[in-house]
């Protein structure tokens, strides 16, 4: 069984829940204007629910929620 040499104090995980909460409010935002994002470009090339694909926490592509379109991949999109 691994030892772990740190252990919080009840004060620094009473600051790590805080940092936890803004840390959540912050992805709130972000999903939400990424979600805006995606529905401008649905908008704007007609193509229903497009979608930023993302793996393992890393946007990888464009594609659409019924997989019905091939997914564009990000090195595409950046050449």
């Amino acid at each position: 069984m691994k030892k772990y040499n740190i252990k919080p104090t009840k004060k620094q995980l009473k600051i790590m829940k805080l940092y936890w909460e803004k840390l959540q409010e912050l992805e709130s935002e972000f999903f939400g204007q990424v979600g805006e994002l995606e529905e401008q470009l649905s908008h704007e090339i007609n193509i229903k629910d497009i979608e930023f694909f993302s793996c393992d926490g890393a946007y990888v592509g464009i594609g659409n929620v019924e997989r019905t379109m091939k997914l564009i991949q990000r090195e595409k999109l950046e050449d």
